[in-house]
């Protein structure tokens, strides 16, 4: 049992079982801006920011990388929530999947340092049930993704060719900073958690390739968040 505990505090706001992590800045901003929610300031030294909503939807974020993220989750944890929705981006290094694209992470491959710490005797993964609404709203959309491993890094400028090859040759998609440790602090607090991704940059050439402003990452990220705000909220 750790020193420091994650806990309810005065003054902190009652929410739902459905929580809403968003990694980037830019698209929480969007999201925000579009809903009715309640903002209860930076929290966890300002590192971001809490959002609730109609019937307790809490919204959260931004974050980078694993340790602000699982600060941020184990805050929904102890204020109540049990079912946790990401959204982010992620870099492509399979040659199958392009900027733009949805994709669903399986599993997450760990490069990070946080999850080291959440230790578990079983292998941790996504929510069975949770990833099967989100294939299901995207499938009655029409909406094409792919699904398969991530790896989770905290070193962005250390993606080598060499690495990159080690994780296709285990079938992995793309890579992100935060989805590993918040799938394993999740099993460990025995919550259930889900991701959705967006194809922001690819890796799978000898050069980076980034489409963080393109119209494709914009369109892809509007429609995989709004379908997570309606899972959430149960309108799907």
């Amino acid at each position: 049992m750790g020193i420091i505990k994650p806990r309810r505090r005065k003054g902190d706001p009652e929410i739902s079982e459905n929580a809403i992590m968003i990694m980037p800045k830019r698209e929480l901003n969007r999201v925000i801006a579009s809903l009715n929610m309640k903002d209860y300031g930076e929290l966890d030294g300002c590192l971001y920011r809490l959002f609730v909503g109609m019937q307790g939807l809490a919204i959260c974020g931004p974050f980078l990388g694993a340790p602000q993220a699982v600060l941020g989750l184990e805050k929904l944890i102890a204020l109540g929530a049990k079912k946790i929705w990401v959204f982010s981006w992620c870099g492509s290094i399979s040659r199958d999947v392009n900027i733009g694209d949805i994709v669903l992470p399986t599993y997450a491959f760990s490069e990070e340092g946080t999850s080291q710490h959440y230790p578990l005797d079983f292998e941790p993964f996504p929510d069975k049930d949770m990833m099967k609404q989100i294939k299901y709203a995207l499938l009655s959309q029409n909406v094409p993704f792919c699904e398969g491993p991530l790896v989770t890094t905290d070193a962005p400028y250390r993606e080598t060719k060499e690495k990159i090859q080690k994780y296709q040759e285990k079938g992995v998609l793309g890579i992100d900073m935060e989805i590993s440790a918040l799938i394993r602090v999740a099993n460990f607090r025995s919550v259930s958690i889900a991701g959705i991704f967006v194809v922001s940059d690819e890796l799978y050439l000898d050069k980076w390739k980034p489409g963080f402003s393109t119209p494709q990452v914009k369109s892809a990220s509007e429609k995989a968040l709004e379908m997570i705000v309606k899972l959430a909220s149960k309108e799907l």
